[in-house]
């Protein structure tokens, strides 16, 4: 098993998009351990939070690219997901006033 090092830790994370196993396997160590140094070392953390932003914004632009390119799939998702505010949304939340509970009032006398 090879020493782990800050350094060696970064730089696969960056070559490997933040796969952790993948990370793991080419150091020949467990996920665990990668995980346990990452505890130890905050700046790996970091890099890995940083790798998988990354990775969230190359899929959130490919998205947006099959959209614009007519996918109606990917016109759906993104509607749903980033549209809420104009309505495209597949449930309705409803609250009472200022977003509060909504109060339901019962009429015994009409009601049986």
């Amino acid at each position: 098993m090879a020493k782990l090092t800050v350094e060696k830790v970064n730089a696969l994370i960056d070559e490997l998009m933040g796969n952790v196993s993948m990370v793991a396997r080419t150091l020949n160590v467990d996920r665990t351990t990668v995980y346990n140094f990452m505890k130890k070392h905050p700046t790996v953390k970091a890099k890995l939070d940083e790798a998988r932003e990354k990775m969230i914004d190359n899929v959130e632009s490919k998205l947006y690219s099959k959209a614009l390119d007519g996918d109606t799939t990917a016109m759906i998702f993104f509607l749903k997901t980033q549209g809420k505010s104009r309505g495209y949304v597949e449930r309705q939340e409803v609250t009472g006033a200022d977003g509060g509970a909504v109060l339901v009032k019962w009429d015994d006398e009409n009601n049986d």
